[in-house]
């Protein structure tokens, strides 16, 4: 697993260069993803609390070929139990597993206000 975090390499600028070299630890990361998002989770990756039904919003894009994209969703969760939640970050994490399994860099989600990485 790479020791460089997404939030650190990626800061706010979401670049495709950042997002490339994202993309060649995605193999190491993807046999650890439990322990990436136990990592993220303790190393502070969402340590801004959002609001229940927060817009988050991920780009990403790749160079060669000049296409991009951009992935938007928001999740409202009300009165339900503990056990049948989806946090944000799960989803977060789904939506880029998605994008890389067809090719694309890993997409970092940003929630505002205030602009602050999800994951």
């Amino acid at each position: 697993m790479s020791k460089i975090s997404r939030r650190s390499l990626l800061g706010y600028s979401g670049t495709a260069a950042a997002g490339a070299v994202l993309a060649s630890s995605a193999t190491a990361q993807a046999a650890g993803s439990d322990a990436a998002s136990a990592q993220a989770a303790e190393t502070g990756a969402a340590a801004v609390a959002f609001d229940n039904g927060t817009e988050f919003t991920g780009r990403t894009s790749i160079g060669p070929v000049d296409a991009s994209m951009t992935l938007t969703f928001s999740l409202r969760i009300d009165e339900a139990p503990a056990a049948n939640r989806i946090t944000a970050l799960e989803v977060a994490e789904a939506l880029s597993e998605l994008a890389e399994a067809r090719g694309w860099p890993p997409v970092t989600f940003y929630g505002t206000p205030p602009p602050a990485p999800l994951n």
